[in-house]
């Protein structure tokens, strides 16, 4: 078990005394004046130590901590943070542990062969009723028993484990109603009480040993619950079981149901959502998880600043998953549209950008001159004065902070404000409610044509940033004036649906250009799922109005994928975590409900470093035709092309053998095969090859598929043999695609997108593709603050 309580520096040296002959390298006392701080402490392989002394893992940790931690001077009455130095000792995802460590005891460290580096802490942050049917997962007229879910059983027998901020456990979408009991192999446990873990949430477990010395004053949690929304609104959209009657505020009436609402639930709690996610925490819990027999790891979170793969919880965690056939999906972070943003850049992690669905919740602003802009609202109550004066909160910059709020002012207007300032829009609310006004809410300008309405506690509307405008040019152009709110309900059907979210990260990866990134979008907008209770309204209009909010982001979209793969592994058990990404890439749709390309929140395509390769398509990915293969052994050769070295290649990859790059086949990033290509025609003589090969999944076992490539003119692309033939299921065969700027020179243009399809009678096999004239970023970017190398 990953976790090591109240180990005891003192108590570790006084074993290593005992046995002055097994360890050599005991530290000379030293004064430990210093701060204590969390390490990750990577230990150096093949280094290895004697079974018949040290029985487990943890004690073998715990002695090599010992033979640096100084005991002569460490007073706990004056230094608390000198009790427990040993925090986690990690089995699985990485050859070593977690400590609490003066920087002079790692300057210590340093000096030992069993050293490799030591990584200062570091917190990561968090980043329905309807998508269901939007992503064809039910079929009509057989409702929840039609379409893919019928092929799936629902995910029946599969176990998703979310890492997230805890869970509300007694929560309708964790009933566990029509469910069996866990598989066989699950080893978890869920540390509520007997009454509320159930055949559906199995797990349920709590990991703050490392953060919890941040949180001086603060106890400890016990249990895995959090009164906040997160966790149980990503929990139930992968996972959630059959809610009928689920509704925001009145609104989206349906049947609730994550996207494999057979599969059992494992919680492993490891944010809070104020204080963020501690990373060693966070390998603690993915050290737990792939033990415990997990199918899919479902990842709200990640690190903005992309942070190296050998310091990254989420890459080293994913990467033991994948080698025990865990799925792991991830959220590819809210920091779009600004290109390079991109979180989770891992290539054996899925990582998902967020989209919208398709359902509106309108409410409409009409002006005194019959001009109408429609909005969104979740609250519509009924009996809503029809005009009202129009006011732009009194005074100020039209953010509305509360001193422009007061009742004196707005008593009985509508008012209108910007999102913005010192208070959020459901403060703001809260504050009109109170002084018996209306809002009208304007969204900010890089939203676009989005709007994420909220729970709020008063008549509103809320409306893009172009609207706005207008309605603020109304307002200055007459000394009087008025508008209504019309509210005409849930609205579903919008045709330029799926659009890529503005929040969602963009791409390219910048620590390795060579794969796109993000992989696929996914559902993130407006997202109808369970929480612990809803913020804003006190008084929600019917029970389950109080027991699902909307949220949006790319935390929302992660999950939708996660309880998709669960489908596609409970269809295919023998598939690999690659052959299930390539599935869903290669199917993935690029045109939206108009049939044409889908766009971004300016009404222009979207690009692939905000798309990847397409809008999830389950039932397509059911059945794909072809996959690009890669086992967890293939990423070897390409960590070793990005320039890690021996041992951070070794840790990375903990707990496969040691490796050494010399004597391994040099793979460049894109000749990994990946469902995707990115090359760079930067230099002479403006010619790139790129190998790949599929091997075929198709239901029968002979097949012919043609080469079909769309790229600009700028650039000219062969792909040889552009044929290929099929004799039986689980072939492989290889094709080399080679890329040339047009006219023998260096390609005209910055970035040129395309695809590559591998056509037969039944599939469509699509690789997107991205040739650029030079290289994204000067290699790749920033490493950890790694200390004492």
């Amino acid at each position: 078990m990953a976790h090591l309580g109240a180990v005891l520096c003192i108590r570790v040296a006084l074993v290593v005394v005992l046995l002055p002959s097994l360890l050599a390298t005991v530290a000379v006392a030293h004064n430990d004046t210093g701060e204590h701080k969390n390490y990750l402490i990577i230990v150096r392989k093949p280094y290895e130590y004697d079974h018949n002394v040290y029985k487990t893992v943890s004690s073998w940790h715990a002695s090599l901590l010992a033979s640096v931690c100084d005991t002569a001077k460490e007073e706990l009455a004056t230094d608390p943070g000198a009790e427990t130095r040993l925090i986690y000792s990690y089995r699985n995802v990485v050859n070593g542990f977690c400590a609490r460590v003066t920087r002079e005891e790692v300057y210590e460290m340093a000096k030992k062969d069993w050293f490799v580096k030591a990584i200062p802490e570091k917190t990561y942050k968090l980043m329905t009723t309807y998508t269901p049917k939007m992503v064809g997962l039910t079929g009509a007229p057989a409702a929840y028993h039609g379409g893919l879910w019928n092929r799936s059983n629902m995910g029946e027998g599969m176990i998703i484990g979310v890492l997230d901020d805890g869970i509300a456990a007694g929560h309708p979408s964790f009933d566990a109603a029509g469910m069996g009991p866990p598989p066989a192999r699950w080893k978890g446990r869920c540390d509520f009480n007997s009454s509320v873990c159930n055949n559906k949430l199995i797990g349920a477990r709590s990991f703050f040993e490392s953060a919890k010395w941040k949180w001086r004053g603060v106890d400890d949690p016990v249990l895995p619950v959090y009164e906040l929304a997160h966790g149980t609104h990503t929990s139930s959209t992968a996972g959630g079981n059959f809610v009928p009657g689920a509704n925001v505020m009145g609104n989206g009436f349906g049947t609730a149901a994550g996207m494999a609402p057979r599969a059992h639930l494992a919680l492993y709690q490891v944010c809070s959502e104020d204080r963020g996610c501690d990373r060693d925490d966070i390998l603690a819990a993915m050290d737990d998880a792939v033990d415990e027999g997990v199918d899919v790891l479902s990842i709200s979170l990640g690190d903005d600043e992309a942070g190296d793969f050998a310091g990254d919880p989420v890459a080293l965690g994913a990467y033991t998953a994948i080698m025990r056939g865990v799925f792991v999906s991830s959220s590819a972070g809210n920091n779009g549209p600004n290109p390079l943003t991109v979180s989770n850049e891992a290539p054996w992690l899925l990582t998902v950008a967020a989209s919208t669905t398709g359902r509106k919740f309108v409410a409409t602003v009409k002006l005194g001159t019959g001009v109408e802009f429609d909005g969104e609202a979740l609250y519509q109550p009924p009996n809503f004065p029809s005009t009202q004066s129009a006011d732009s909160g009194h005074r100020g910059d039209g953010t509305c902070s509360d001193e422009h709020l007061m009742k004196e002012h707005v008593a009985g207007k509508l008012v209108v404000c910007n999102q913005g300032g010192n208070l959020t829009g459901l403060r703001k609310g809260s504050y009109l409610h109170d002084a018996g006004a209306g809002m009208v809410l304007i969204g900010p300008e890089f939203m676009g044509s989005m709007v994420q309405p909220k729970s709020h506690i008063l008549p509103v509307a809320q409306i893009v940033y172009l609207s706005g405008e207008e309605l603020k040019a109304y307002m200055k152009s007459t000394k009087s004036p008025t508008a209504a709110l019309i509210y005409k309900g849930t609205v579903f059907g919008d045709r330029k649906t799926p659009e890529v979210a503005p929040f969602s990260s963009r791409g390219p990866s910048r620590q390795n250009q060579g794969i796109l990134k993000p992989d696929i979008t996914g559902p993130g907008v407006n997202i109808i799922a369970g929480v612990p209770v809803t913020s804003g309204l006190a008084t929600p209009p019917n029970p389950l109005a109080a027991k699902f909010d909307i949220m949006s982001g790319t935390s929302m979209a992660a999950p939708h994928l996660s309880g998709i793969a669960a489908l596609i592994k409970k269809a295919h058990p023998k598939w690999s975590p690659a052959a299930i990404k390539s599935a869903m890439m290669t199917t993935a749709d690029t045109l939206d409900r108009r049939r044409r390309p889908i766009t971004d929140q300016k009404g222009n395509n979207a690009n692939m470093f905000g798309l990847g390769a397409g809008f999830i398509n389950p039932t397509k990915a059911m059945n794909p035709g072809l996959v690009y293969d890669l086992t967890a052994q293939d990423y070897v050769p390409f960590l070793c092309g990005l320039g890690y070295s021996d041992h951070e290649v070794s840790s990375i990859i903990h707990p496969a053998p040691s490796v050494s790059c010399k004597q391994l086949p040099a793979v460049e990033q894109k000749d990994l095969n990946y469902p995707s290509i990115t090359v760079f025609l930067d230099r002479e003589p403006y010619v790139v090859s790129v190998s790949r090969a599929v091997t075929n999944v198709g239901p029968r076992g002979k097949a012919v598929y043609a080469a079909k490539v769309d790229m600009p003119a700028t650039v000219l692309v062969t792909v040889t043999p552009d044929t290929l033939r099929f004799k039986k299921v689980n072939q492989v065969r290889k094709f080399t695609v080679t890329f040339r700027g047009a006219n023998g020179g260096p390609m005209k243009g910055g970035v040129a997108e395309g695809q590559l399809r591998w056509v037969s009678p039944d599939h469509v096999v699509r690789s997107p593709i991205v040739v650029s004239a030079q290289k994204f970023l000067n290699g790749n970017t920033s490493s950890s603050d790694h200390a004492g190398h």
